[in-house]
C-alpha cells in the first residue's frame, strides 16, 4: 500500500506539468471561440406529439467582460505549455 502511495506521488507533478503547444493549442481554441462570440443552436421538429422546439446557447464570461479573443487564445496557450502559438489565432481556419 506504501509503495502505491508513493508512485501516485511521484506521478502527480507528470500529471500537472506543461502539455506540448500543439495539445494547448487544441485545448485553447473553444475558449477563444467562446470569447468571440456567444454559440448557439435551434432545434425544431415535428412528430405524431405535435411541434417541437428547443435550443440552447453558450456565452462566456471572457464574451461579456470583453476580453480580446487572440490575447486570450495566447496567454492560454502560454500557460499550458510554455511556449506562444504556433499561429495567431485570428488566422486558424477552424475559428
Amino acid at each position: 500500500m506504501k509503495a502505491l502511495a508513493v508512485a501516485v506521488l511521484l506521478l502527480l507533478p507528470a500529471a500537472c506539468g506543461p502539455v506540448t503547444v500543439e495539445q494547448a493549442e487544441r485545448q485553447c481554441l473553444e475558449r477563444a471561440r467562446l470569447a468571440e462570440h456567444p454559440r448557439g443552436m435551434v432545434k425544431i421538429g415535428t412528430g405524431r406529439g405535435g411541434s417541437r422546439v428547443g435550443g440552447s446557447i453558450s456565452i462566456s464570461s471572457d464574451f461579456i467582460q470583453g476580453r480580446d479573443p487572440s490575447a486570450l487564445y495566447d496567454s492560454c496557450v502560454q500557460s499550458k505549455s510554455g511556449q506562444l502559438p504556433r499561429r495567431p489565432y485570428y488566422t486558424l481556419e477552424s475559428r
